[in-house]
């Protein structure tokens, strides 16, 4: 039996690879990682492995910050009410957060608005408008959507009413650039920002340290939170930011995440991106998904231990609604999948169906994409008007393929791998026809394979001590910058392989000199393959394990090839 995967090597690089290690005083294992990230240059490492928050980038290097910062100045100054509007997701929150603190410190009379995710959907919407003007708001900020809201920007400015957008989001037909008053996104070409890869909450952040003159160092808690929770690239200024940030997370000083790190069960732990993906995200983004995103919100900004307390237990239990709704979604979903889509046609996976909530359908379709490994578009039916949401695969471009599909859809946004759409019932079946023909041309079967990025080919041999500290230097892992994967030839099985919980394997492996203990999580079924193979090649990441105070070096698989 062999990998269902295509396995993709890097080639090593011998001679950078000894540049690297001699200039840094670190190993060529090392080094060919810092390589594979696209670190070439003795500065490139330095900054990597050192990275610096005065190598942020200047904020007014935003081509229209400066217009930003001085309508919000004179709003302060005018007395005027301002608002500030934002997405419904962690991203969205922490922005909103983020933005009400610093700007309210700053003197602005600061309100906010999140819209709701099922009755209002994403982005600026006609109620805003309505509302801005019964509040008399003079000044509205987005946070994290904005850019292609044109129509409601122009509503909002036919009202007197000044519009700063903040996003991270691609531009599409609709951009309300040239309408704003002032549009701070470093996806546009016009933004002169030379790092395009910010989260939502990373352009706010820009926006406070241009407002302030000040890094805001302190609050780099919320935008690390933000940032690791949108999957946006761990690179550049987006590792200055998670590496910095997730230490201020640790010990922060906000009432409200203290809280949801204590109810989430991982107070005094090490805050990992593995944490904040998995076990803050989702708490924060629970409430937007099934009710408002208010809750998630007063807890950031609450100063109050026991409220802090009541709002992060509310959390915990959204949480669990949504896990339930998820697995049922999931399942019917399954079926509809199995009744519906023939593979050898359907390369994008187009499912509906009624009474499926909004909230999880994005969760929902990135499962069914992994699990399928082609892009997985699910859609809430309705009389009339139906939404939905899409994940992708790295190999296609599923804003782009919207863009080919667009006369068909009512609205729709997002990024290369993550999309929601707006589409009347009438038009899914020429969508679903369209969108596959669009793939089909854009696609090859190899990219439907799932493939596995190595870092390099090791012995057992070179697992020596300090291998894990070193390569650990190299964290926050995370988009862009993943866990580092080792492959290793011709390996034996020492012992009987032992089954765990949650169909975990765990078993000793040889190569007659080394011997480690390997454990693969969701693996048991490979159980008889291992005890009846000649030998194994395993696809892992080093780790150190650590069991009642003694520490071990672990392999943790991600991929068993038999022989």
């Amino acid at each position: 039996m062999s990998s269902h995967k295509i396995l993709n090597i890097a080639s090593p690089d011998e001679i950078l690879q000894d540049s690297l290690s001699r200039a840094l005083g670190i190993s060529k294992i090392t080094a060919q990682l810092l390589i594979n990230r696209g670190v070439r240059t003795t500065d490139q490492a330095d900054k990597f492995l050192n990275s610096r928050i005065s190598d942020l980038l200047d904020p007014f290097s935003f081509s229209e910050m400066a217009l930003a910062v001085n309508f919000i100045k004179k709003a302060a100054l005018k007395k005027d009410r301002a608002m500030v509007y934002g997405d419904y997701d962690v991203d969205g929150v922490t922005s909103l957060a983020l933005l009400e603190t610093v700007l309210g410190e700053s003197g602005l009379d600061i309100s906010h608005y999140i819209p709701h995710r099922v009755k209002e959907g994403y982005g600026l919407n006609k109620t805003i408008v309505k509302i801005a003007k019964e509040k008399k708001i003079k000044l509205l900020i987005t946070a994290d959507c904005g850019t292609n809201s044109r129509e409601i920007v122009k509503d909002l400015k036919s009202l007197g009413i000044e519009v700063i957008i903040t996003d991270h989001h691609e531009p599409s037909g609709s951009s309300a650039e040239d309408c704003a008053s002032a549009t701070i996104n470093p996806k546009l070409n016009s933004s002169n920002y030379k790092f395009r890869d910010l989260a939502g909450v990373g352009v706010a952040y820009k926006l406070c340290q241009a407002l302030t003159g000040e890094t805001l160092e302190e609050d780099l808690d919320l935008v690390s939170l933000g940032t690791i929770a949108d999957s946006v690239p761990l690179n550049g200024e987006n590792r200055i930011i998670a590496k910095a940030g997730l230490q201020k997370l640790a010990s922060t000083k906000r009432i409200g995440l203290k809280s949801l790190i204590q109810t989430s069960g991982i107070q005094n732990k090490n805050i990992t991106t593995e944490f904040v993906s998995f076990i803050l995200g989702p708490r924060l983004n629970a409430s937007g998904r099934l009710d408002s995103a208010e809750t998630a919100l007063n807890l950031l900004l609450s100063n109050k231990e026991d409220e802090a307390q009541i709002l992060a237990k509310t959390l915990e239990s959204y949480n669990r609604q949504r896990q339930k709704i998820e697995s049922r979604i999931m399942e019917e979903a399954q079926d509809l999948i199995d009744k519906e889509i023939n593979f050898k046609e359907h390369k994008v996976m187009v499912v509906a169906k009624e009474g499926w909530h909004l909230g999880v359908l994005g969760i929902v379709a990135a499962k069914l994409a992994d699990r399928f490994y082609r892009p997985a578009i699910l859609i809430s039916l309705n009389e009339g008007m139906c939404r939905g949401s899409g994940r992708s695969i790295k190999s296609f471009h599923l804003f782009n393929s919207l863009l080919e599909c667009r006369g068909l859809l009512e609205a729709f946004g997002g990024h290369s791998h993550a999309i929601g759409m707006v589409i009347h019932q009438s038009n899914i079946d020429e969508f679903k026809s369209r969108i596959n023909s669009f793939a089909s041309q854009s696609m090859t079967l190899e990219d439907l394979i799932p493939s596995l990025d190595i870092d390099m080919e090791l012995s057992l041999s070179a697992l020596k001590a300090g291998f894990i500290e070193e390569m650990n230097m190299l964290e926050p892992f995370g988009e862009a910058n993943p866990l580092p994967l080792f492959y290793t030839k011709g390996l034996l099985l020492k012992g009987e392989p032992r089954i765990l919980a949650r169909e975990t394997i765990k078993f000793w492996a040889t190569d007659g000199e080394f011997t480690y203990q390997a454990l693969g999580f969701g693996m048991a079924a490979l159980r008889d393959s291992l005890v009846g193979c000649e030998s194994f090649d395993l696809v892992y990441t080093p780790k150190i394990d650590n069991w009642l105070g003694q520490e071990s070096l672990l392999l943790e698989i991600q991929e068993i090839i038999f022989r």
